[in-house]
């Protein structure tokens, strides 16, 4: 099992997770949208990211919601686009708080759980 990153990090860019991860070359930040993603072959399912993400962006493989699902297939075929992460730094401009980021979920008419590591 690996841990996937979220639509929820879209835009937002926090890199919390990626400070907290043990393993160097696990994270990666990609342009195209602008988020992390996680490469599932360097994750050793610690979960030290899950609740270092601000907003809740990360679940474990097994646990992604269905909304979101397509992002565990994303995250495994982009992480090479991008540029390792291994320490926090600012979010990007305009980051989405996690109350914003659920009341647009609500929005879109669906009800996510927070991952069960948060």
């Amino acid at each position: 099992m690996t841990y996937v990153v979220t639509e929820r990090c879209v835009n937002c860019r926090y890199t919390d997770c990626a400070g907290e991860c043990p393993v160097e070359d696990c994270f990666y930040e990609i342009k195209d949208p602008a988020m992390l993603i996680i490469n599932p072959d360097e994750c050793i399912d610690c979960a030290q990211c899950v609740p270092a993400c601000p907003v809740l962006a990360i679940w474990p493989e097994a646990e992604v919601p269905e909304v979101y699902e397509k992002w565990t297939e994303f995250n495994a075929e982009h992480w090479e686009e991008g540029e390792p992460v291994n320490e926090c730094t600012k979010a990007l401009d305009g980051a989405r708080s996690l109350d914003a980021i659920k009341e647009w979920e609500a929005e879109q008419g669906w009800e996510v759980e927070d991952p069960s590591e948060a």
